[in-house]
């Protein structure tokens, strides 16, 4: 994974980790170890597909720029509705609160979303890759006539 790869999933997981480590001790405090459990769950699970996407997305953009804005748009798609059937499938379990589960999986997605959209506004990435080749000896490149 490239450099600026690497630096924006790193600047959209930590900001995630705080607010889902807040979660898990607000969940805790208000409806107890089950609470705390559902908030870990509900963290892990948003890292877990938008890390995923994340690097998906950036190989994407790699090898296949030219369906990059598309493939964005299913993937993310794709995440949303697979975090509803995480929450249809879990909605009545005993192992986690439900209802704090589903608060912090907005709550991180949300986090995650803004410390992205901070980090990418943040990198300097360029748009075209410049070519090693056509600096130089063009005529018109150098202000000069020959």
């Amino acid at each position: 994974m490239p450099s600026n790869d690497a630096r924006i999933l790193a600047q959209a997981a930590v900001p995630t980790a705080v607010v889902g480590a807040l979660c898990v001790v607000v969940g805790a405090v208000v409806a107890g170890g089950k609470g705390a459990i559902g908030a870990v769950v509900a963290t892990a699970v948003v890292c877990l597909f938008m890390g995923s996407g994340l690097y998906v997305l950036q190989r994407i953009a790699k090898s296949l720029p030219q369906l990059f804005q598309g493939m964005g748009l299913m993937l993310y798609t794709a995440q949303l509705l697979l975090l509803v059937v995480f929450v249809a499938v879990f909605k009545d379990t005993n192992l986690f609160n439900p209802r704090v589960f589903a608060i912090v999986l907005v709550v991180t997605t949300l986090a995650w979303i803004v410390a992205q959209t901070r980090a990418h506004m943040k990198a300097k990435i360029l748009y075209v890759e410049p070519d090693a080749s056509s600096t130089g000896d063009k005529p018109g490149k150098t202000g000069h006539s020959r």
